[in-house]
């Protein structure tokens, strides 16, 4: 064929498309699996972070194998049914024996998808421990949202007031810090705060109905029982 020819040059394109597409969709698929095994780990890790689990990851000499063993010694991933409603929902049992109710809360930032998970204690009102994270908040400003100094400030803060579902709320220029439902927003992060705040309220709104309900049941169980009931009746693994 002559290589001169615009025929020569437009087979020749055609060609070299074809392969380098071939090649790409090669190594997108056999890379599928471990991105995918990542995306897990990343996710255990978070989830175990919310209950102060898994601090010293990052130093293991097999962090994806250290983060496996921690999770599977204390989360369950299930679906709880509570009257007429599947809640899925996180489990972990603590090396105490007590047990910690983790939520997925997920939304939108000022630039991107933020997302994160809340520990509640077995009062289904008590937060045990936050952690947060985001896509592409603006760093030193509403990407603190993922730090360790932002997320403590949610320990011990409770989400109902006599009864009644108020959330935390996220203040700029400072929490009062009596009030068992505020924390201090990021200074400069007013906006990604903010959503922040109407994520964590909109997420736990649709468990409220379970929290009450599961509240109600801890306060029947005896002590002894540690709310083993509620556990029972679990029957699949959390989406």
């Amino acid at each position: 064929m002559d290589t001169n020819k615009n025929t020569y040059t437009i087979i020749y394109s055609i060609v070299l498309v074809v392969i380098v597409a071939a090649l790409l969709a090669f190594a997108a698929e056999a890379l599928k699996p471990k991105q995918q095994r990542n995306v897990e780990i990343e996710t255990k890790q978070m989830i175990l972070k919310s209950v102060r689990l898994v601090p010293d990851a990052e130093n293991a000499p097999d962090k994806a194998k250290y983060i496996e063993d921690i999770y599977s010694k204390h989360i369950k991933d299930s679906t709880i049914k509570a009257e007429d409603s599947d809640y899925g929902i996180y489990i972990c049992t603590l090396d105490s024996g007590e047990k910690v109710y983790i939520v997925k809360v997920s939304g939108v930032g000022l630039w991107g998808p933020i997302w994160g998970y809340v520990a509640l204690k077995s009062d289904f009102n008590t937060i045990y421990g936050t952690t947060f994270d985001h896509k592409s908040e603006t760093p030193g400003l509403g990407a603190e949202i993922n730090t360790d100094w932002f997320s403590k400030q949610f320990d011990n803060k409770t989400i109902f007031d006599n009864g009644e579902f108020v959330s935390v709320k996220i203040v700029k220029g400072g929490a009062d810090k009596s009030n068992p439902h505020e924390v201090d927003a990021i200074s400069g992060g007013t906006i990604t705060s903010k959503a922040l705040e109407a994520t964590i309220q909109k997420s736990l709104t649709n468990y409220v109905e379970f929290f009450k309900i599961m509240s109600e049941k801890a306060k029947s169980i005896q002590p002894a029982d540690s709310l083993t009931q509620p556990v029972d009746t679990l029957t699949q693994p959390v989406k």
